[in-house]
């Protein structure tokens, strides 16, 4: 019968056939010992000569790295290997004999990896990768799933921008000018004053110029909206969400995590409440530990992590001074030059994951803000009417997939993060 690795567990002592690439191989004499993967997992085969017919041994005796082949044979347990199972070898059958694969064990530069991505995504430390970022995004849509949020997709062509066209791709819409979206928030918005509870996932863009281990200029986002939810509601559905996305993976995918040598101690901290403290006292911790800085900056990647190393959990800097943040977000009643708004940091030097806020409601603040920000009332008049038409005090936050995968996974660059990153310099492959 046909199976894939992972269910080799419900067939010990019964014969089975594997689709599989040999990922690598080693000889003893007369004994051949058959690395092999097929995307669900990894499996040792066993090959004996003297168990085997002549044409099964040479088969095997030409397989090369990631050539492709049905292999067959009987399960049995062995608590030696990673996966508990291996495989009696009785029969192999080439598809495909490699040759020359251009990734080998030995050491290779990251430019080389990058341009062979395609095939970089086989190897078990990519795998492992791509699989934890699969269960986070199960995990998101259990969470949203189960507290009654309805997903709702928003357009990636918008017609202008709610913070400034800078950081934008331009491209033409027929006749009109159109941008690739940065965000599906004040789409989101419009569908939480419907549904009540909503959240979008997909791909965002930014034209930023940057460099850094933190930046893609093609990444995706999950940004949920919630009707009749205040700043501090917001706070309380963020980290049930960020705690249950952590736990979630620690429990499905405890072999990638070790594959990646995770600490999964520092994760399992990963639940519960998460510390809150104001912009004003984030400055002041920052002055008074040799920072220059100045109160209304913003946060740079160097002040996040020195925050952040002060906690074993996310940690969420609230109440930005007003002027540095988006016009949407709703000033504080009592003191109206800060917003009431958190980003939430990332332990371990992961640096922001998540920005949100509670939502202006009132019209007339929102029409003063479009005036302030010299947004195109032509464009965003349907934004307007959210506020004319049985408007409500509401909140929600963005959560940036990648990042977040970087940090549960403990990886120094985000582009290792999504399957075919879009970089500064690099749209191949």
């Amino acid at each position: 019968m046909k199976s894939t690795i992972n269910e080799v567990k419900h067939h010990v002592g019964e014969s089975v056939t594997i689709g599989c690439w040999l990922n690598k191989k080693r000889s003893s004499g007369k004994i051949q010992f058959l690395q092999l993967r097929d995307g669900s997992g990894y499996i040792q085969g066993v090959v004996v000569k003297s168990d085997v017919s002549e044409e099964a041994w040479e088969a095997a005796s030409k397989l090369t790295q990631e050539s492709s082949l049905y292999v067959t044979g009987t399960v049995k347990e062995d608590t030696r290997s990673k996966g508990g199972f291996e495989l009696d070898v009785t029969g192999v059958e080439i598809i495909q004999l490699t040759e020359e694969y251009p990734i080998t064990p030995k050491e290779h530069g990251v430019d080389f990896l990058m341009d062979n991505r395609h095939l970089w995504i086989r190897s078990p430390r990519q795998r492992a990768v791509l699989v934890i970022r699969a269960q986070i995004i199960q995990a998101v849509q259990q969470f949203f799933n189960e507290r009654g949020f309805q997903l709702v997709d928003p357009p990636i062509l918008t017609p202008s921008s709610c913070e400034g066209t800078t950081n934008l791709f331009h491209t033409k819409y027929f006749d009109e000018d159109a941008f690739l979206t940065q965000s599906g928030q004040l789409y989101m918005e419009a569908a939480a004053m419907a549904l009540g509870r909503v959240y979008s996932f997909g791909p965002t863009f930014r034209a930023e110029k940057s460099k850094t281990r933190r930046h893609l200029i093609e990444f995706w986002m999950i940004e949920p909206e919630m009707a009749f939810v205040n700043h501090e509601e917001n706070l309380e559905v963020q980290e049930q969400f960020v705690s249950h996305i952590v736990q979630t993976v620690l429990a499905n995918c405890k072999a990638e995590l070790e594959t990646l040598e995770r600490d999964t101690s520092k994760l399992e901290k990963i639940q519960g409440r998460f510390p809150r403290i104001t912009y004003d006292e984030a400055v002041d911790f920052l002055q008074k530990n040799g920072h220059e800085f100045a109160w209304g900056e913003d946060f740079g990647a160097p002040h996040e992590t020195a925050i952040a190393a002060q906690y074993e959990t996310p940690v969420f800097i609230t109440h930005w001074p007003t002027e540095i943040k988006a016009f949407y977000m709703k000033p504080d009643p009592s003191r109206p030059e800060v917003v009431l708004c958190a980003d939430m940091i990332a332990p371990e030097g992961y640096g922001e994951i998540i920005g949100g806020s509670q939502r202006i409601d009132d019209p007339e603040l929102m029409e003063q803000r479009f005036q302030e920000h010299s947004l195109s009332k032509e464009a965003y008049q349907w934004y307007l009417d959210l506020r004319k038409y049985g408007t409500v005090p509401h909140s929600g936050f963005g959560l940036g997939l990648e990042r977040t995968v970087a940090w549960i996974c403990g990886l120094d660059h985000v582009r290792e993060t999504i399957p075919f990153p879009r970089l500064l310099y690099r749209l191949y492959p």
